[in-house]
Order: C-alpha cells, then structure tokens, then sequence
C-alpha cells in the first residue's frame, strides 16, 4: 500500500501541519515569580506559606541565590506545587478561543483504498486532536494490507449503518449508529461495513 493511500498518512499530514517547538532553558527565577504572581501572592506572603524569609525568596527571584533542595520543597509546598512542576515551564503558546467551523461537505478529502476521509478542522494548525469523518468502504478484512496502527488513542463514533471494529487484541465489534469505541491506536485496528450501503463513521485521534 503506497503511502498516500494509507490511513496512517493522515496521522502523519496532521503533526506535519504544524512547527515543531524547541524547548527552551528554564530560567527558574524568572519561573519562580511568576509562579507566585500567578497566585497573587507578595513576597511576604508567599515567604511565609513556605516558611522561607522574605531575603531567601527575594534573592531566589533576582538570581542571586541557588536554592538547595529543602528550599525548593518548602518553596513548592507553598506555591501548592510539587518540585518537578518547579522546572517545568509553561506553554508559550496560549491559545485562547481558537475555534474552526467545517460546513457540511467542506472537509478536506483524502482518499484511501478502505475509507475516504473527510478532514475536519483542517485550517487549525498544532491542534492536539485529528477530527475527520469516514465512509467506510472496505467490507472485508482483506481489503487491508495487514493492521492499522499509530500513535496515540483514538475514539469512533458510528454515524450511519453498521461497521465491525477489528482489533489486535479483542473480539470483532459490531457497531451500529449512535455505538462508540475508545481504543489505544497503537493496537492494530481496521474497520469495516456490514451495512447494505457504505457506513459513515466519525474518528477523532490524539496527535499529542
């Protein structure tokens, strides 16, 4: 099966859409304080949470001091965080609001020997969800080129008709309109139609 005809390919499209981020080193003065900003917190009061002085979290914050790892643990019992949250930074990037409307038949199509896709959501670029809609055409375990696997879960949900869901470790599955699946992608799965027409199904795969 060539690649532009299998399943996995889509997977592939949609964490290509997307920059790769690099991560960045931890500042953990800068980390500290906005940590205890976020809270609302003054340097006296979140000293005082932590049972630290008021010079101790003042010199922690401006670089000037390399906290030990008692510090660090009475630092993030105060902030009410645990010490590996303490070098963990946070996203630089926060979306607020993002939202993508797909108009019936406005998908992007993307065709394969089994199923032809229907992307959804196609213009929201990093998303951490895969939306698309399927017509299932294969009818038949033989139609397929041996298992379909990729990472992350995936979750299905049968729009009209009846399909049977094979997997790698479980019994065939039949589902009809209104059934849903949640399953681990990395687990060989294909699908198929029972239905007297192609059955419609609608498939959501985590890219995170």
């Amino acid at each position: 099966m060539t690649e532009d005809r299998d399943p996995k390919s889509l997977i592939r499209i949609a964490r290509e859409s997307g920059t790769e981020a690099v991560p960045e080193p931890l500042d953990l003065p800068t980390r500290v304080r906005e940590l205890r900003k976020s809270r609302g917190l003054t340097l006296e009061q979140a000293a005082g949470q932590a049972g630290l002085a008021r010079s101790t979290l003042s010199k922690i914050e401006n670089g000037q001091m390399s906290p030990t790892y008692e510090a660090l643990k009475k630092l993030a019992t105060g902030l009410g965080i645990s010490v590996p949250q303490l070098f963990t930074p946070p996203s630089r990037e926060k979306v607020n609001g993002r939202m993508a409307v797909t108009r019936a038949e406005e998908g992007v199509a993307q065709a394969t020997v089994t199923y032809e896709h229907e992307l959804l959501a196609s213009a929201l670029t990093k998303k951490q969800m895969l939306p698309y809609r399927a017509r299932v055409r294969a009818r038949s375990m033989g139609e397929f080129d041996g298992w379909v696997r990729h990472d992350g879960e995936e979750f299905l949900y049968v729009l009209t008709g009846v399909v049977r869901l094979y997997t790698e470790f479980y019994e065939p599955v039949e589902m009809r309109r209104g059934d849903s699946a949640y399953y681990d992608a990395t687990m060989g799965h294909n699908v198929v139609s029972v239905s007297a027409d192609d059955a419609t199904i609608l498939w959501v795969t985590s890219l995170a």
